[in-house]
């Protein structure tokens, strides 16, 4: 139902439109999209840092591309055709950052992997050893908190500290890039694996939408692409596991808070999980927002301020709970992606956000970034 992948509220996105060079800002209006790109607004990014976004796309004027319906079944990737409008990422120039190890189950699946060594034939047994080890529900912990010490000095003295449990536990949060602005994908695109990845995995995620002063305005639906073999080998191959083509998307649409929707609302969403392959393997699972350890405000604090700027403004995926362990093809090997696997990340407030897997090396090549962009507008005297 279309209701379940758009939700209701003020959204703000983008679109490709034919006869433009350039994407188009656009909004949906009771079932019906429409293009608000305008001089001085022509980028989500001047939206975002405006005075009143919310008002700016509630008053826009706006031509209309047609029911959003169209425009969903026009983005699947290779599928799209260009005569017609289709949605992109519902962001531009942002810088795109993320969170890790913010809830307990994924902070213990990032030790099962360093402890593995990427070797996912032996993540059942060292999962039964830690649990056993560390005899203290993580979840209740506050990160640097005097309890939180305590733990990490007792894991240091059984020899299973972790630098995941460090910024699981510990007083710093990690954050990283997740990819460059312009770079993200969107509603229906195809979604990149590294072709040597033998063990990977989708994450949900909430994805804050903050301007360049650290005001959080909105958000959407992330999926932040992991491959758990290459980041478990070392944590220093964070950036070949996480930053890859076409390995984050963001979508349907940016909610911008409004009164009604608000930070309190998605802090208690529940973000669901499906997977569907076409060999007729189905996952499903749940992250719920209440259960993350540090709470989103804390991690734009940790992102943005006087300690680093972003003068374009930036999303930051906020983690996920969610790390798939059901067999695929066999008992003990786990889950791992197959090409061709839908994978769709939902919550009501916020809609849904589905992709399929493919290899990095196959999905379409990011070829127009903020230069081309600019150009762009330009000649269109948007700017």
């Amino acid at each position: 139902m279309v209701h379940s992948i758009v939700p209701e509220g003020v959204l703000i996105g983008r679109a490709r439109v034919p006869g433009f060079a350039h994407p188009r800002v656009i909004t949906v209006r009771q079932g019906e999209v429409f293009d608000i790109t305008a001089k001085g607004a022509a980028t989500v990014r001047d939206v975002a840092e405006s005075a009143d976004p919310v008002g700016h796309v509630r008053n826009a004027k706006g031509t209309s591309l047609g029911k959003v319906e169209a425009l969903l079944d026009n983005s699947w990737g290779g599928k799209v055709d260009a005569s017609k409008p289709s949605l992109l990422s519902p962001i531009d120039l942002q810088a795109v950052k993320a969170a890790g190890v913010t809830f307990v189950v994924s902070l213990l699946e990032r030790v099962i992997e360093e402890q593995a060594r990427g070797d996912k034939g032996k993540s059942d047994a060292l999962r039964k050893d830690i649990l056993g080890l560390i005899g203290t529900d993580l979840s209740q912990l506050v990160p640097g908190s005097d309890a939180a010490m305590k733990v990490k000095e007792t894991l240091i003295s059984r020899g299973v500290w972790s630098q995941y449990l460090e910024v699981g536990i510990g007083p710093d949060a990690e954050i990283f890039t997740k990819c460059q602005p312009m770079a993200s994908v969107g509603y229906g695109a195809d979604v990149g694996i590294l072709p040597i990845s033998e063990w990977n995995n989708p994450e949900p995620e909430l994805v804050m939408v903050v301007t360049s002063k650290g005001k959080i305005i909105g958000a959407t639906l992330g999926n932040d692409v992991n491959l758990r073999d290459v980041e478990g080998r070392s944590a220093l191959l964070l950036g070949k596991a996480k930053d890859n083509n076409a390995s984050a998307s963001l979508g349907p649409f940016v909610r911008l808070f409004d009164g009604e929707f608000t930070i309190e609302t998605v802090k208690q969403a529940d973000i669901a999980l499906s997977v569907t392959g076409e060999d007729g393997f189905e996952l499903t699972g749940v992250s719920n927002l209440s259960q993350i350890s540090r709470s989103p405000e804390s991690l734009v604090e940790a992102s943005i301020g006087r300690h680093h700027q972003y003068a374009d403004g930036l999303v930051l995926y906020t983690g996920t709970m969610f790390a798939p362990v059901k067999d695929r093809g066999g008992v003990g090997k786990g889950f791992t992606h197959k090409m061709g696997d839908k994978v769709s990340i939902s919550t009501p407030s916020l809609g849904t956000l589905t992709n399929t897997v493919r290899l990095s090396t196959e999905c379409p090549e990011w070829t127009y970034g903020a230069s081309h962009l600019m150009r762009d507008l330009a000649k269109a005297d948007l700017l």
